[in-house]
């Protein structure tokens, strides 16, 4: 499937006649390695630089072009609605991802990103595809241009972020199945590669999980650093071991450092068994890391977990840039790491109550039906509100239509009804979310109106968006409840690592949103079509 014959095409061959000179011009990229570290961020990744090695943080620290505050010009990503992102250079409101998952109104059930029935999955179960994406990302902008001569290829532990980093038209995508461990797949990419499978019978996960033990990596100074407690708590703190049995091994194994080691794998084994990086065709390797804390935990329930994590992911990132260096020559490679900028996890770590401020629960399965006895008060009894899911609640636009009442007049009144429950800090309505401004608040690129409506998507998202206050414990539809852990910055990392790129540390906030644009000029292709964002110039 990835052995393709290569020929000049119309790109190279207008790049080729233009009249350039070619002792000035940047050299063009073999490959481009775009790593995305799930939680990555720069406050924590800084606190740990005495644990590491040469070749991974410190490289990236030193050598790269590197931005400590790169933002999400949205509200509060998820690791869906991230990667869509950070492919497309397009928020949720244009490239239609604003979640991990969100409510058909056909159905009124939960659709998974990336489900498709339409695609048979290949050594699993799960039905997949990128049709959600409604842009082009990068990566299909690099195979259209090169009449699909180009090698790209996704590797994640997660099926999710792997199909969102890759997009449409790439030519392998893999995953860890979360009941087997098999690197798995999707038919909607073409037929599933031998020498994917090949690997794995080799050595497979799910026969050696029940050996693999997460413990600290005690070597020299790491022993006695400790960043999230004085040297006394860390003592008791520090020593853990976790192994990975029962029903939820495998998902407890994703959210362990440890799962960092398979993806690497797997990545080494990519740059053997293909010919990607070998010619002078760009072509370009996604790979999803993971730096959050365990599942079910934070960085106050799991400190020791969360420092480790980031030393091995720091031997991991020099694994994988080692690799891809020996294989294609060091400076023939350009490497983007970044993050998928949020921390879900840090928000079960407020302890509001502690502080004596106000806190409590808030139903969202109450505030639908109240707000539909409301509705049924003013405009006649019906059902207008079908269901609610997250913080966001779905009104009948047919029934509302069918009694000639304005869907603007609806959610006005739903907005004043509902603006007064203990709890809610705002409420945003489609009717003012569809009239927003674009353009971020100068405050920040993450908070405002204009946030809230590119983190929106106005054929997947709600009609009505509950905004609570922070700290409040908000209960969804399915049972599930997390602390809303307010509007606080947590700022994660951009690095850029290759040739021609000029070493510079730059803490001035830099949207994440460019990145797919500036991978897009290395390669001197098209931005993808969602893009509005300017490339960053890598060599000023």
């Amino acid at each position: 499937m990835i052995s393709k014959t290569r020929f000049l095409t119309p790109l190279i061959a207008m790049l080729a006649a233009m009249s350039v000179d070619a002792e000035t011009a940047p050299e063009l990229q073999r490959i481009v390695v775009n790593i995305v570290v799930d939680q990555l961020r720069t406050d924590y990744m800084e606190a740990f630089a005495p644990l590491y090695g040469e070749g991974g943080f410190k490289r990236l620290m030193a050598e790269a072009r590197y931005y400590t505050d790169a933002t999400m010009p949205f509200r509060r990503p998820d690791r869906a609605s991230a990667a869509a992102s950070l492919s497309t250079g397009a928020t949720p409101f244009v490239n239609g991802i604003p979640a991990l998952s969100w409510l058909s109104r056909q159905t009124l059930q939960p659709v998974f990103c990336v489900d498709d029935a339409r695609h048979k999955g290949q050594r699993t179960d799960e039905r997949t595809s990128a049709a959600g994406i409604l842009t082009t990302t990068v990566a299909d902008e690099l195979e259209l241009a090169t009449a699909r001569r180009a090698i790209v290829l996704s590797i994640a532990a997660e099926r999710d972020v792997a199909v969102l980093l890759a997009g449409h038209l790439a030519d392998g995508v893999f995953w860890l199945n979360d009941k087997t461990g098999d690197w798995c797949g999707t038919s909607y990419y073409g037929e599933f590669p031998g020498w994917v499978s090949a690997f794995d019978r080799m050595s497979p996960l799910g026969s050696r999980l029940k050996d693999i033990v997460w413990q600290p990596v005690y070597d020299g100074a790491y022993a006695s650093f400790h960043y999230f407690h004085s040297n006394a708590e860390a003592a008791s703190n520090a020593v853990f071991e976790h192994r990975f049995k029962g029903d939820r091994r495998m998902r407890e194994f994703k959210t362990s450092a440890m799962a960092n080691d398979e993806v690497a794998r797997l990545v080494e084994r990519t740059m053997d068994a293909t010919p990607i990086g070998r010619d002078e065709t760009p072509d370009l390797l996604c790979i999803a890391l993971y730096a959050g804390a365990p599942e079910g935990n934070s960085v106050v329930t799991a400190p020791a977990e969360v420092q480790d994590t980031y030393v091995r992911l720091d031997s991991t990132l020099a694994r994988v840039i080692n690799k891809v260096e020996q294989t294609v020559g060091r400076g023939r490679a350009l490497f983007v790491v970044t993050s998928t900028g949020y921390a879900d996890t840090d928000a079960l770590s407020f302890r509001y109550e502690q502080l004596g401020l106000e806190t409590s629960t808030f139903s969202m399965e109450r505030a639908a039906l109240l707000t539909n006895m409301y509705l049924s008060a003013l405009f006649g009894q019906a059902q207008y509100v079908t269901a609610s899911h997250g913080t966001q609640i779905y009104l009948d636009a047919k029934l509302i239509e069918q009694r000639q009442l304005r869907m603007a007049d609806v959610l006005a009144r739903a907005e004043e009804f509902l603006v007064q429950m203990s709890g809610v800090r705002n409420i945003y309505t489609a009717t003012e979310l569809v009239r927003a401004s674009e353009e971020p608040a100068p405050g920040g690129s993450h908070v405002g109106i204009a946030a809230v409506r590119n983190a929106w998507s106005a054929s997947r998202s709600g009609d009505i968006l509950v905004d609570v206050m922070p700290g409040w414990r908000v209960e969804c539809h399915n049972g599930k409840t997390y602390v809303d852990p307010g509007l606080a910055h947590a700022a994660f990392p951009l690095f850029f690592l290759g040739p021609d790129v000029k070493s510079q540390r730059i803490t001035q906030p830099i949207s994440a949103t460019r990145i797919a644009p500036t991978i897009a000029a290395s390669m001197r292709i098209r931005a993808p079509s969602g893009s509005t964002e300017r490339a960053i110039p890598l060599a000023d």
